[in-house]
C-alpha cells in the first residue's frame, strides 16, 4: 500500500480493527517504511496508471450521503472515457442515465469518492481516493474537447473531475478472471483461425472423397 494511501486509509477505528486481529504490527512497520520512503507520494498519476486507466470501459465509483450511508455506482463507457486532465486529475463526461442524481447529490455535501478501477482478465485493481466536483457544460466550454466521447449515443448532461489524493494498486489474489467480448474475441481469435483451416481441409477431403466415388460408379459402369 501506498504512503498517501496508507495515509487516508489508516483511520483510529481501522488501527483498532488491526490490532484486534493481530495484523497491526504488519501495518505499523509498513507505515514506517513508507514515511522514511522519499519517494514519491502517489498523489500524482505515473504513466502506468495512466494506461491502464486509458483501457477501462467502466470503474465503480462510491460516495457517502450526508447520513453517512455509502453508495457505489458503475460508470460505464468506452474505453477511455475516464481519462486524465492533468497529473493529478481525471474527468469524464456524465451522460443522462436514470436521473436519481444520487452521486450528484452526494458530493455536493461531501466531495470525497473512491474509484475501483478493474481488469478482471489479468486480475488488476487500481484504488483510487479523490475529491470529486462537477462541471456545467456551460461554465467551462474548455472541458468539452477534453472529455466528449465522440460517436457515443448519450446526451451529456455535466463534466465531473475528480482530483485524486492517493492511490494504490491491490493484491490480486482473490480476483475472479472475467473476460469482456472485445477481450474473449482476442484470445479466441486463433481458435477460430485453425477452426477454418479444419473446415476448409475437411470440404477439400469431402469433395476429393465424391470424386474418387463418382470416379469408381463411372468406371464401374464402362466395365459392364
Amino acid at each position: 500500500m501506498s504512503r498517501r494511501y496508507l495515509e487516508i486509509a489508516s483511520t483510529p477505528s481501522v488501527t483498532a480493527a488491526q490490532a484486534h486481529y493481530g495484523s497491526a504490527a504488519q501495518w505499523t512497520r509498513l507505515g514506517e517504511r513508507r514515511r522514511a520512503d522519499e519517494g514519491p507520494r502517489q498523489d500524482s498519476l505515473g504513466e502506468v496508471e495512466r494506461e491502464f486507466i486509458a483501457e477501462r470501459d467502466g470503474f465503480y465509483l462510491a460516495s457517502v450521503s450526508e447520513t453517512g450511508w455509502p453508495y457505489v455506482q458503475f460508470r460505464g463507457g468506452p474505453p477511455g472515457f475516464l481519462r486524465p486532465v492533468g497529473d493529478a486529475t481525471l474527468g469524464f463526461a456524465d451522460f443522462r442515465g436514470n436521473r436519481q442524481y444520487i452521486t450528484t447529490g452526494n458530493v455536493t455535501a461531501n466531495d470525497r469518492v473512491s474509484l475501483f478501477l478493474m481488469d478482471y482478465a489479468h486480475r488488476r485493481r487500481l484504488k483510487i481516493f479523490g475529491r470529486m466536483r462537477i462541471v456545467d457544460p456551460d461554465s467551462d466550454p474548455a472541458l468539452g474537447p477534453l472529455l466528449a466521447v465522440p460517436d457515443y449515443p448519450g446526451r451529456i448532461e455535466r463534466f465531473v473531475l475528480i482530483t485524486v489524493e492517493a492511490f494504490d494498486w491491490n493484491c490480486p489474489q482473490h480476483i475472479t478472471p472475467r473476460f469482456s467480448e472485445a477481450e474473449l474475441q482476442a484470445v479466441l481469435a486463433p481458435v477460430r483461425d485453425e477452426m477454418e483451416v479444419l473446415r476448409r481441409e475437411n470440404e477439400r477431403l469431402r469433395r476429393a472423397l465424391q470424386s474418387r466415388d463418382q470416379s469408381d460408379d463411372e468406371h464401374g459402369a464402362s466395365s459392364a
